[in-house]
Parts: structure tokens; C-alpha cells; sequence
């Protein structure tokens, strides 16, 4: 069984590695969705694989330091492409949600990495 939770949240940034003249070097915002993706095996007693508020609890402290904040400035962000961003919460996440098997980053709606560990 597969659970998907999305979380959205408001971040600025620029990518430091681009030429001068990208429009991405400039500093610039989006609306980020992530997209936590758990799989596991459905409790027959209880008849979900994990509580979604387990999901919340466990993301809630990522979301509290990307949320509104420049990601340029976060450890571990200081090249926060949304190949970067992904990896970023998924070493942060799977100690706490060891059911993990893929993060999402979409930076706008028609562009999204997903990162998974096989």
C-alpha cells in the first residue's frame, strides 16, 4: 500500500551556480509542494498503513524551517535546486518516518523532482 501527503510551502531563493545572466540566479520565489510518499503493509486492525497525522508530525519540523524562509540560508540549502531540496528532507525524514520511500518537490506546477532510494 502507498500513502502520498503533500505539503505546500512559500520559499524564496536563487541558484549561486548559474551563469549571471539565468533568470534562476536571480533571487525568486515559488509556492513548493512536497509530496511525502510512504509505503508499507495496511494494519488489518486498524486498516491504514500509518496515521496521516503521523506523517504531519513527522514533517512539521521541516516545514517550519523552509516555510517562508530563504533556502540560500538553511544548512545543507546553499544550492537549493529541487533536486537538492528533496534530499535535503529525505535525510531529515526517514530516521523519523523509517516507512519513507520517495520525497516530491514540485517548485511550480508543471516542474517536480522526486527523489527515492532504492
Amino acid at each position: 500500500m502507498e500513502l502520498r501527503k503533500t505539503f505546500q510551502f512559500e520559499a524564496a531563493h536563487l541558484l549561486p551556480h548559474l551563469p549571471e545572466d539565468h533568470k534562476c540566479r536571480r533571487l525568486h520565489g515559488h509556492s513548493f509542494k512536497a509530496e511525502i510518499v510512504v509505503e508499507g503493509d495496511c494494519d488489518p486492525a486498524l486498516g491504514w498503513v500509518i496515521d496521516y497525522a503521523d506523517i504531519t508530525a513527522a514533517f512539521n519540523p521541516l516545514w517550519k524551517q523552509l516555510d517562508h524562509h530563504y533556502l540560500n540560508e538553511i544548512e545543507g540549502l546553499e544550492n537549493p535546486t529541487s533536486e537538492n531540496v528533496a534530499m535535503w528532507i529525505w535525510e531529515r525524514l526517514k530516521p523519523a518516518l523509517p516507512l519513507l520511500t520517495a520525497v516530491e518537490v514540485a517548485e511550480t506546477c508543471t516542474a517536480r523532482c522526486v527523489y527515492r532510494v532504492k
